[in-house]
């Protein structure tokens, strides 16, 4: 009996390869049409998963603590315990579980120390620029007339200025914020449930990972396990290297940062107390905060530190401004360097890109985690660029490309400029 399709003939071949073409392109399309859906699901399933993610990072972050206060303090400790006077304390302690434990309260006291302390501060901030709003504005007005009292013809046009700014601030209140107090309580609304689920994740998240901290070993161990079940042992090996490799980064460059950003507080804080600044530990703690994100992390926490100051006294805000830059060039250029030591290993423009990309499609996360995940795919991409180089039989140091004309395909040599230009000279 003749096959029907017989899989040796070419133009059977030829009008499979094209139904699986035309089924890829229409799942791709399809993709795209619903691609918010897509995306509204995802983050869906990321919201109602925000509690494991969020004790998976606290677990990941807590992790390096938790064995050095195991091996240096807790087992040393319960080891000087007389078994035979104690068995029942040796039962109930346990090394791993009490550092679990000295971790998530030290951690539960940072955190709620600084909020303690930076709430009260906050709402002082606010009532205070709310009932000496007008001594700010009449300050700042009479300030302009004192720079612009020898141009009549400028103070003139700024006072013209400032009353129409005026007009337009009153008619946008009438026209546009008063009909909408409705929609503006409601979104107040959203925010307070915004918070409060936020709190019930990270409230959860600490359960999470108290348990993952107490089973690190045997989740480490099922994610290896699942690895080998899924690929050859050559490629589980490979992938397991780069697991490690991108822990690494991570945990240098995170750890780096949160030391570097915590010293850097700590300074801005003594400085601004030796200058008399105004909100003292409010903006050393938003500068201390926001200097976890690379490159633009000193300007995003100086900005609004400095029209805070500016309300209470423009020299000081001067002065703040000028104490923060000195303080950011030590930063970046003796402490950050010192800390994070060879942990990213790219050029500043490579740091300014990730940044940058990372902001633009990921935001706050984005910003912060940027950098060591292009270390990451920089590093990658170097090692499978120098093996193709090698393979090649060509150098893999990028010197060796300086002012390259040519590379000899028999020798293999690289032939500069400079030798060319010589040549054609004798």
């Amino acid at each position: 009996m003749k096959k029907l399709f017989d899989m040796n003939n070419k133009y059977v071949g030829w009008g499979i390869t094209a139904f699986v073409v035309i089924a890829c392109a229409i799942v791709f399309y399809m993709l795209l049409h619903y691609v918010g859906s897509v995306m509204s699901f995802i983050r869906g399933i990321i919201r109602i998963l925000s509690p494991f993610i969020w004790g998976a990072i606290i677990a990941y972050i807590l992790a390096p603590s938790i064995d050095r206060n195991e091996k240096k303090i807790f087992k040393p400790l319960l080891a000087r315990l007389d078994a035979k006077k104690h068995p029942m304390l040796l039962r109930m302690l346990k090394p791993r579980g009490l550092s679990i434990a000295m971790a998530e309260i030290i951690l539960i006291a940072i955190v709620g120390t600084l909020i303690a302390l930076v709430l009260p501060q906050v709402y002082t901030s606010i009532q205070m620029i709310i009932f000496n709003s007008p001594t700010y504005l009449n300050k700042i007005l009479k300030w302009i007339e004192g720079l612009l009292k020898n141009w009549p013809e400028a103070e003139v046009f700024v006072s013209s200025t400032l009353g129409n700014i005026g007009d337009a601030a009153m008619s946008w209140v009438s026209d546009q914020l008063l009909p909408r107090m409705d929609y503006i309580i409601s979104n107040v609304t959203s925010s307070v449930m915004y918070v409060l689920r936020g709190l019930y994740n990270v409230i959860i998240g600490i359960v999470v990972s108290v348990y993952l901290l107490n089973k690190k070993e045997i989740v480490a161990a099922s994610c290896k396990k699942i690895i080998y079940s899924l690929f050859p042992l050559p490629t589980a090996r490979r992938i397991k290297n780069g697991f490690s490799f991108t822990d690494t980064i991570f945990r240098g460059f995170i750890s780096g940062k949160i030391v570097d950003s915590a010293i850097i507080g700590v300074i801005c804080y003594i400085f601004c107390v030796i200058a008399r600044i105004p909100y003292a530990l409010l903006v050393s703690v938003i500068v201390g905060c926001t200097n976890v994100i690379p490159f633009f992390g000193p300007f995003i926490g100086a900005i609004p530190s400095i029209l805070l100051i500016l309300m209470i006294s423009p020299s000081k805000a001067l002065i703040f401004a000028i104490g923060i830059l000195v303080i950011q060039q030590f930063d970046g250029n003796i402490l950050g360097p010192k800390i994070l030591g060879s942990t990213t290993g790219v050029g500043g423009f490579w740091v300014l890109f990730s940044i940058i990309l990372g902001a633009g499609l990921f935001g706050f996360w984005g910003m912060l985690l940027g950098v060591p995940v292009w270390v990451i795919i920089y590093t990658i991409a170097q090692k499978g660029m120098n093996k193709q180089l090698e393979s090649k039989g060509l150098p893999t140091d990028t010197r060796e490309y300086i002012d390259l004309d040519y590379i000899d395909e028999e020798t293999r040599k690289v032939v500069r400029h400079s030798v060319t230009d010589s040549n054609k000279e004798e």
